[in-house]
């Protein structure tokens, strides 16, 4: 079984405007609404690619009942989202005029005993499940929260996923993660000074792996990505060529792609390439990838594997 963990979800309100005059009334010329967060877009991806998932985390008010009604009702995605009494679930207003500018929204505060239904709930992942922990922790859990869920999991033969940043990452490290995704950004900061270069892209992958990590993705956007699994393989992919719509969720995409592919025995770097075709189409789509468009990719990534990538 695959579970994602969302622990701060939130209402994407995306408006599309020619331009915003400040201090004036403008109207926009179109506007959806999508349940956001990093775990709710691996749980959408996978369900676009047939394999089913659990959805966890918090919710609170009527945002937060939107976002399950939506997941449950309309995209047919299985939740089991904890309700708490303080807040509302965020809503992150991104508005597209031209270049893009995001407001994003407070998240809710979490009681103990709100985090002691989480643990409850994760006490039902057995060995061979899979875990994404995926995005911002809300402050009232603190940053090493993280590590205090593969703490309570150790021993149990469960693999994690590890996609978030700075000290919530690199805290759960020593615990082994599957799976971690940091852009070169992060990388930087992780490592504690510039990465520049291929040859300081693996070099900083291999830091991470001595740290904890088994398989490390790094993303570099329009430069494509880096590939160090857990037996040493690697390989970078360029990014592959296409009209890019909406990179929301590209880089969920990748990470959800990643495991969808592992679960159907796809070896290392072709689960690789799997999740570059992942990423790419979902930026390439509006809305997260579909699964004949995935594949379809799949096999013109794979035709351009070559030995120079290795």
């Amino acid at each position: 079984m695959i579970y994602t963990l969302t622990l701060n979800p939130a209402i994407d309100l995306v408006v599309q405007i020619p331009h915003i005059n400040l201090g004036e009334t403008n109207r926009m010329d179109r506007a959806y609404y999508l349940p956001g967060g990093k775990g709710i877009n691996v749980s959408r991806l996978l369900h676009n690619l047939g394999m089913e998932s659990l959805a966890l985390g918090y919710i609170a008010g009527f945002s937060g009942r939107e976002i399950d009604r939506v997941l449950r009702k309309e995209m047919d995605i299985n939740t089991d989202f904890i309700e708490v009494n303080r807040g509302f679930t965020r809503i992150n207003l991104k508005i597209k005029a031209g270049e893009e500018t995001e407001i994003n929204g407070l998240g809710p505060e979490i009681d103990p005993e709100e985090v002691q239904a989480l643990y409850d709930r994760l006490d039902r992942v057995k060995s061979g499940d899979f875990l994404f922990l995926s995005g911002s922790i809300p402050a009232s859990l603190g940053k090493d929260f993280y590590q205090k869920i593969m703490e309570s999991l150790a021993g149990r033969g469960v693999e994690v996923v590890v996609d978030a940043t700075g000290e919530s990452l690199t805290s759960t490290l020593s615990y082994r993660p599957f799976l971690v995704k940091p852009n070169r950004r992060e990388l930087e900061e992780l490592l504690g000074h510039e990465v520049v270069g291929l040859d300081q892209i693996k070099a900083g992958s291999r830091e991470l792996q001595k740290m904890g990590a088994q398989n490390i993705i790094i993303s570099l956007g329009g430069e494509g990505a880096y590939f160090l699994s857990s037996d040493g393989q690697d390989l970078y992919l360029p990014a592959p060529k296409g009209k890019v719509i909406d990179t929301v969720g590209s880089g969920d995409s990748m990470v959800a792609g990643f495991v969808y592919a592992s679960c159907e025995d796809f070896a290392p770097l072709d689960a690789f390439a799997f999740s570059v075709a992942c990423g790419s189409q979902s930026a390439f789509s509006r809305g997260l990838a579909q699964k004949d468009d995935v594949f379809a990719l799949y096999e013109k990534v794979k035709g351009e594997m070559n030995d120079e990538n290795y």
